[in-house]
């Protein structure tokens, strides 16, 4: 058996995309065939971070790839974690 998808999320708070995003990426998880795990990263606690993505978030990564910044659409989610786990 092969590792969950991993779905991370990097967002912060007070930010309505994010939740808009958050709440796509966890509509999907839940349905969608593969197993998958989400973590979402505030990039307000990192300086790091917040430097890197700025005010360009929600940004949305499927398995270490970059797949969505500011709107996910959930059919491209679904199959980019199909794909993932084959």
């Amino acid at each position: 058996m092969s590792d969950p998808v991993r779905v991370t999320i990097y967002s912060r708070e007070v930010c309505p995309l994010c939740e808009e995003a958050k709440e796509t990426v966890d509509a999907v998880v839940e349905r969608v065939e593969a197993d998958a795990t989400v973590e979402e990263v505030d990039v307000d606690t990192d300086p790091d971070l917040r430097e890197q993505y700025g005010e360009r978030v929600p940004y949305v990564f499927v398995d270490g790839t970059p797949k969505f910044k500011f709107r996910v659409d959930a059919r491209e989610l679904e199959r980019a974690i199909t794909d993932a786990a084959e």
